[in-house]
This record gives C-alpha cells, structure tokens and sequence, in this order.
C-alpha cells in the first residue's frame, strides 16, 4: 500500500491546510511523487481541476505544492453552502444533489465508497499520500457515518498526526481534551501531535510538552512557528477576510464587500499583495467607503440571496455614491450578474426567489440555468489587451446591449460586458487579477506605474519557504520515516 498520513486539527482553522501544502512540497523537493488528498472539504471557494470538475482550492493550492496536475479525487466530496443550513453537493468533481445540514448526516455512508476510491485512485502512483482532515475529530457527535476525520482514518488505515493551534489558546487542553473524548479505536490511530503557529521562545513550552505527554502518551512531531511566508498563499476559509491586515496608508484603495456566501474570494490575492494597494474588505454593518477608487463585487454561490443582503446592509447606496463620484465597479462572476437589470432563476436553483432586480449598472440581465459552465480558461483582457489566464465555474447566461463591449475573450470567444462609459466592467472569469500584465495596466489607469510582482512566481517561493521551514522545526527522526 501507498505510504500515507493524515493531518486532523483539534479544530477548525489551526492550518492543517498550510502544513499539507509545506509537507507536500518538501516532499516533492525531496523527489517523491506525492499527492494531496481531502475526503471531505466544506468551501465555496472552489477551483477546476486539470481532469475537469470541481475541487476545493485548498487542494489545487496542495497539487501545485506537489508539482502535480489537479484531480478531482484529491477531493472527492465538496460542500459548496448556500444558506445557513443548506448546501450543495459535489462528487469527485460534478454536482451531485443538494442536503441541509442533518439530512446530509444521513447521506454521509452513501458518499464513503467514492471517498475511498478516490483516495485509491491518487494513491495509485504515488509514493506518499498526505491528508488533510476537515474541522476535528473531537466533534463526536459527527462520528456515526463519518467521512472527514476518523470515519475514513479507520477505514483507510491511515495514521493520524493531530495538529493544536497555540495561538487562539488553550492548546493544552484541546489536545488532552480531544484525547478523552475519543474512542478507543480512534485513539488508537493517532501517532502523535504537532503544536501550530507558535510565537516567542519554544523553550518557555517545554513544561507544556512533558504535560501532554503526561496525560496522552503522544509525542510530539514539532512546534511550528508563525509562519509569515503562509500569508502569501491563497486562503481556503472565509474567516480569513475578519483578520487580514489594511495595506499602506496613501494607497490606492479598493473596496470589497464581505457578501454572506462570497464565493473565489481569493480572486483578490494578487491586488492584496501589492504593496501600494489597500485592499478594504467590508463587513457587515460597515460602509463602502467613501474614498475607495475601485469596488469589487466578488463571486457568491447564491447571487439572489447575497444580492438582497447586499441592500440589506445599503451598499446599494453607497456602491451609487461611489459611482455618482466617478468611481470605477468590476464584477465578477456572481458580482457582474449583480451589475445587471435583472436576475432570473425560473426552475428555483439558488431557492424560493425565481427573480429580483439587479443594481442596473450595466445594460444586461441573468437567467440562471440547471447546466454549470465548469473550465479553466485562457483568455485576453479587451481592456488591455493583455494575456489573462483563470478559469469559469457558474450557474446561468448573460445578456444584453452591454455584452456587445466584452471585458475580455475567453478562448476566442466574447465573455462580459462594460458599459458605455467605460466605468463598470463584469466578467464571468476567475483569475484575471492574477495575470501580472492585467494587473499592472489596471493599477496603471489609476495612476500606479510602480513595479509589478510576479505573483505565481511569489505564490511558488512561499511554498518552498514553507518547506523549508518544517523541515527546519519538525522532528527530524519522523521527518525521515514519512518521507524515507
């Protein structure tokens, strides 16, 4: 069998994906054939994988860490949210039915057998496995059925390494804690621990490490510092957005609302990274402000509903004020169907609301439709005539007098729309902030003729940073039985 191990968090957010991805590429460095894999991911920020159909980005994020093209069984079941309680479904990679939250309890066990055979079909040529879990295996009342964390470890046979975040506290007792709770057979797969994102003197937690010992039996695998290199590479959750820094005071400031189910959110990497852009994401109960030059509508998994809590919060208004001010709008995917006159969904696909008016900047209307447009893309920016490379997954067809500017060209053919004025652009492709020419001639016409990164190439050099990193701060005797 292919040698594997799996990463599950004491809870959610500890960066269990950062560690994948850091293992994955030393691992790689090293000349392993290695492969990411996730039985069960919970994102609306999804990507294409190379074979098709749709994983979550944390796992393209892991196959570009192990320098392997993306499959859609690195990640064979995803939950894309699109209410409070419910959510869609993907199987190894196309859409599969949708379930609220207790019904998909019951569905669980159904989903396993796909589960397990993606995970033998990445397995398949590879020399090392290495899994992420999904929230923890100390939420005990998600055990029966289980496919995420212990349900598939058990199952699968792959050893666990529990990973504890000592940054949000309590690290002590959340790794004991989840050690009480568990079964005897869960217990039982768990090889040892790894304490995440640690600041200051590693010395000053000894005594915390004798402790563990003391009420677990495990050892530890390492203490990983704060990894600053980590905050250079795409983020998968959305609670990311409540804790990212403001860039420099004087920059050039562009507005993002926080939209209920943002979708792609990391769209918004590349502008985040440069230097002299402030990129502002607005909360809830916040205004747009007033001084932004650009605002960004982002992608959502549920344009209707995000749309009326985007009048909820009256960023109807202040999106007018900014453009009464002469202030530029790009839409993308769910953002540029907001831009329209209208959005329609007849066959009730996003829920109870089949139409509701648009924001009625751009001269075009939505219809939603049951078939999803699912692909990576090479395309051309008709703004700037500039190369632009990324990748469309949407619901529904665009149309109207504004289409006959098309923002860009995808695969030769006309995508998008900008209105007369030049003011308001839309586009159904992800990606085009990514492109370093786009980017540049976009900051460009606001005036910033600074030097532009390469962000692939920045995304690349993080990763082997934070390879480097682990392989510095984890336990070298485990480090060399994982990785041989």
């Amino acid at each position: 069998m292919t040698r594997a191990i799996m990463l599950q968090g004491t809870g959610s957010d500890v960066g269990k994906t950062v560690l994948v991805a850091g293992l994955c590429r030393l691992a790689a460095n090293r000349g392993l054939k290695v492969r990411p894999f996730k039985p069960q991911n919970m994102s609306n920020n999804a990507a294409v994988a190379d074979d098709g159909g749709e994983i979550g980005r944390a796992q393209w994020l892991q196959s570009l860490a192990a320098r392997v093209p993306s499959s859609v069984h690195m990640n064979p079941v995803l939950l894309k949210p699109q209410s409070e309680t419910g959510s869609q479904i993907i199987v190894q990679g196309k859409v599969w039915g949708q379930a609220r939250g207790r019904d998909y309890q019951a569905l669980k066990p159904r989903l396993l057998a796909s589960v397990l055979e993606s995970f033998a079909i990445v397995g398949a040529d590879a020399d090392l496995v290495i899994v992420e879990g999904a929230g923890s295996p100390a939420e005990i009342n998600l055990r029966p059925g289980d496919i995420a964390n212990m349900g598939f470890a058990t199952k699968a046979g792959v050893p666990v390494v529990l990973v504890g975040d000592i940054d949000r506290g309590g690290v002590i007792a959340s790794l004991v804690g989840t050690h009480t709770i568990l079964s005897d057979e869960d217990r039982g797969m768990i090889a040892g621990y790894i304490i995440n994102k640690f600041r200051g003197d590693v010395s000053l937690f000894d005594d915390g490490l004798t402790a563990i010992h003391g009420y677990t039996g495990w050892p530890c695998f390492g203490v990983v510092p704060w990894l600053k290199s980590a905050g250079r590479l795409p983020a998968e959750d959305s609670v990311v957005l409540e804790r990212l820094a403001r860039g420099e005071a004087g920059a050039l400031k562009i507005a993002v609302p926080v939209l209920p189910r943002i979708a792609n959110f990391d769209d918004l990497d590349p502008l985040r990274a440069e230097s002299d852009v402030d990129l502002v994401f607005v909360r809830a109960g916040e205004r747009l402000p007033s001084d932004a030059a650009l605002v960004v509508l982002p992608g959502s998994k549920s344009t209707i509903g995000d749309l009326e809590d985007f009048r909820r919060q009256g960023w109807d208004r202040d999106l007018m004020a900014h453009v009464r001010r002469g202030g530029r709008v790009i839409g993308v995917c769910g953002g540029y169907q907001m831009l329209g006159h209208m959005i329609r969904d007849p066959l009730g696909l996003e829920g109870e609301v089949l139409e509701t008016p648009g924001l009625g900047l751009l001269d075009v209307e939505t219809v939603m439709a049951p078939e999803k447009t699912l692909r990576n893309s090479a395309a051309r920016s008709t703004e700037y005539d500039a190369p632009l490379s990324g990748y469309e997954i949407h619901l529904g067809t665009t149309t109207g007098v504004d289409c006959a500017r098309p923002s860009v060209t995808i695969d030769g053919r006309p995508d998008g729309a900008i209105s007369g004025d030049g003011r308001i652009m839309g586009t159904y492709l992800h990606g085009l902030f990514g492109s370093d020419a786009y980017r540049a001639r976009l900051l460009q016409s606001f005036g910033l003729a600074g030097e532009r990164l390469d962000y692939r190439q920045s995304v690349e050099t993080a990763l082997d940073e934070v390879a480097e990193e682990l392989a510095s701060v984890l336990d070298k005797d485990w480090l060399s039985r994982l990785l041989g």
